[in-house]
């Protein structure tokens, strides 16, 4: 399954360095003026995980297949951008599609990085954006709630939605996000969220954007982001995006002595992709031939046949078993004829949760 995160904030935050950090790659406009962005950038980039690397070497693999993660740089966000002002419409529009959002918020002073702030107010700039993104979650919910009290008329089915959208439009109108909403697991709150893709359900990790010595020292506005991170139960995480763009041409081994400098055990795109793996409940698996290693993404608490459909539809559909060996027992052993030996291959059937790590082999009939 692939995963996607939109990079979005207020204009000249940072969102396109950070973007050019995460990806390794300059190729979105980072400029001293607003909107420097104006169609959504999209990059491809490999998910970090060494354990692949390892278990290549160890099967003796041609090459590593990473998990792929979609980056969206969303441009700048400003007030009123739920009636289309400096491009709203379409901005918001980018972030609809986006499994989780990474919030920038600026916290660094800088004369000649222009902002709609004479000084970083991380406070501020997150009402705006939220305020924004709830605003246009309530423009799709009063379209909605239209049609659906017109079409109960022919179809009581729909008596659950109709209700469910009335608790949510409620909801968000007395200022709380929907990812908070505790009716938010309920089928029919599932299924109006399938079609109308509610910005303010979708997790979110706010980005405190600091200056190079705020990396290890902090300073007040990222303590104040940090307060207010932490009211919403939500993660915040501190990087210096200039800083890891200055980077993204290194070599690891070079950026991670640059990083440890500042006591930081690895750059942005880790960081930022544990979190968000975290905050989404995925996990990754292995499988591997004498071609390739791979990873593949799937979420927590998946079944060995669900994970088998990643690969393949076919391999679900006609699911025998998994032969299964914990990444912890692959390390230990290195050969999977030594783990066979040794009586600690799994046979595992339908049933079967998927752990992290997990190295498999599918067998299935079509």
């Amino acid at each position: 399954m692939s995963l996607s995160i939109g990079i979005v904030g207020l204009p000249n935050v940072g969102k396109s360095t950070l973007f050019n950090a995460l990806t390794r790659a300059q190729n979105a406009v980072a400029a001293n003026y607003p909107f420097s962005t104006i169609e959504s950038n999209h990059a491809v980039v490999p998910l970090p995980d060494a354990r692949l690397a390892r278990l290549r070497d160890w099967v003796n693999a041609a090459e590593a297949i990473q998990a792929r993660i979609d980056f969206v740089d969303v441009a700048g966000l400003v007030q009123g951008a739920h009636k289309g002002e400096g491009l709203g419409n379409r901005f918001l529009g980018h972030i609809r599609d986006v499994d989780a959002i990474a919030h920038v918020l600026r916290c660094f002073a800088d004369d000649n990085v222009v902002h709609v702030n004479a000084q970083p107010q991380p406070a501020d700039d997150m009402q705006v954006v939220n305020t924004e993104l709830a605003l246009a979650d309530l423009q799709v919910l009063e379209r909605r709630l239209e049609k659906l009290e017109r079409e109960v008329k022919g179809d009581r089915a729909l008596r659950g939605q109709l209700d469910m959208a009335r608790q949510a439009k409620a909801f968000i109108g007395e200022g709380a996000p929907l990812r908070a909403f505790p009716e938010r697991d309920h089928a029919d709150f599932r299924a109006l969220n399938a079609e109308l893709r509610f910005l303010t359900a979708k997790p979110v990790i706010y980005v405190a954007n600091v200056d190079e010595d705020s990396l290890s020292a902090g300073n007040a506005w990222l303590q104040a982001a940090r307060e207010i991170a932490d009211e919403e139960g939500a993660q915040l995480l501190a990087v210096c995006a200039s800083f890891e763009a200055e980077l993204a041409d290194l070599s690891a081994e070079e950026r991670a002595e640059f990083l440890s400098a500042y006591g930081l055990g690895g750059g942005s795109l880790e960081r930022l992709l544990g979190a968000c793996y975290r905050l989404l409940g995925l996990i990754s698996y292995f499988t591997y031939n004498e071609r390739e290693a791979r990873a593949w993404t799937i979420r927590r608490g998946w079944t060995a046949p669900q994970a088998a459909g990643i690969i393949h539809s076919d391999m679900e559909r006609g699911f025998i078993r998994a032969e299964v060996i914990p990444y912890a027992v692959f390390e230990a052993y290195q050969d999977r004829s030594a783990i066979k030996a040794a009586g600690l291959l799994q046979a595992e059937g339908r049933d079967y949760v998927v752990q992290d790590g997990d190295v498999i082999l599918f067998r299935f009939n079509v």
